[in-house]
């Protein structure tokens, strides 16, 4: 027997009139386990959370050689790892490509958007246990960021976190691209003009691998240092001219890393029952040593933290949400 998945669409008021324009309407996938339509038991749930570049339908992706994560919790649970959970699979792509899960004034309330608009529509929609107890968030790169987001601000919400290779320490997982972006942002012209070709190449052709980091770079000052009145909204850390950095708007950036605002929330991270992290060693952002610092300081001030490493780079490593929610849903209360 497998799981179902279902769709909906989730008007989110947190998302209307946001500065670029991205849909308030939302589609939202939800993986309901094996059983759930012949009962009326209520079950715990986990969110996923997606990576930068992704958006809410690539959980559902399977390539030739490897499932989908839905397939995968069908595995687990059908060999009794895991018990049943419902899964949800919201979606904050951006036309930058992300939003961090944060509130930014320059890209809109992603983070209000999952803790309220996506967390009220699911207890009301389907069978939950809705309650923080119950409520685990998980997700890579960008999403692992986003999960420790919500243990910052929301651990009222959820009681387990899972950070697969969380954006942190961003001197050494943003600073190499930083002149990369500054190179193509010269050439083009600026930021608003660089927008509009990279747009216009992505509906013609297909973005350029030398396009990532540059949008990568611009969508982060969108979330990190949003300045009303600035081309899109943002301000970079460095001077476009010569790329020199400013320090007062790279510091802007520094209070969001991980890195730094873990030890200065640590009281919601101790209300937390458990801390996943992980970070494959050969991670070509160089999130290893972040994720590192992370487990460290969380793990100094109590908190229970399971913490590990794997011999694998980056992407492509969605298998790891095996071990995470092996560790995470039996933690998760059941009643």
């Amino acid at each position: 027997m497998k799981g179902v998945l279902e769709t909906r669409e989730v008007q989110s008021p947190a998302l209307e009139n946001n500065p670029l324009g991205d849909p308030a309407r939302r589609r939202l996938t939800v993986y309901l386990p094996p059983g759930y339509g012949e009962g009326t038991q209520r079950y715990p749930v986990v969110y996923f959370l997606h990576a930068f570049g992704s958006g809410g339908a690539s959980w559902t992706n399977a390539s030739g050689f490897a499932p989908s994560v839905p397939d995968r919790l069908d595995a687990l649970i059908q060999k009794g790892a895991i018990p049943p959970f419902i899964g949800v699979f919201p979606d904050a792509w951006t036309k930058l490509g992300g939003s961090q899960w944060v509130n930014s004034d320059a890209i809109g309330r992603y983070r209000d958007y999952l803790a309220k608009d996506i967390v009220g529509f699911v207890d009301k929609t389907w069978r939950t246990l809705p309650k923080a107890a119950s409520r685990a968030v998980v997700g890579h790169s960008s999403g692992g960021y986003g999960a420790l987001v919500m243990g910052r601000y929301h651990p009222e919400l959820f009681s387990l976190v899972g950070a697969h290779a969380p954006d942190s320490y961003f001197e050494y997982s943003y600073l190499p691209d930083l002149p990369k972006a500054a190179t193509a942002l010269l050439k083009a012209g600026g930021v608003e003009a660089w927008v509009t070709e990279m747009r216009m190449r992505a509906q013609e052709t297909k973005l350029r691998g030398d396009d990532f980091p540059v949008v990568n770079i611009l969508a982060m000052a969108a979330a990190y240092s949003p300045k009303k009145g600035e081309p899109l909204n943002l301000e970079l850390p460095f001077d476009q001219q010569n790329a020199k950095m400013r320090l007062d708007v790279w510091n802007r950036w520094l209070v969001h890393d991980p890195v730094r605002f873990v030890p200065k929330f640590l009281d919601s991270f101790r209300k937390l029952k458990t801390v996943f992290l992980d970070c494959g060693t050969r991670d070509e952002f160089n999130l290893r040593w972040g994720t590192r610092m992370v487990a460290d300081d969380l793990k100094a001030a109590g908190v229970d933290v399971v913490h590990e490493e794997f011999e694998d780079g980056h992407s492509g490593v969605s298998y790891r949400f095996e071990r995470s929610l092996a560790v995470l849903v039996p933690r998760l209360s059941q009643d």
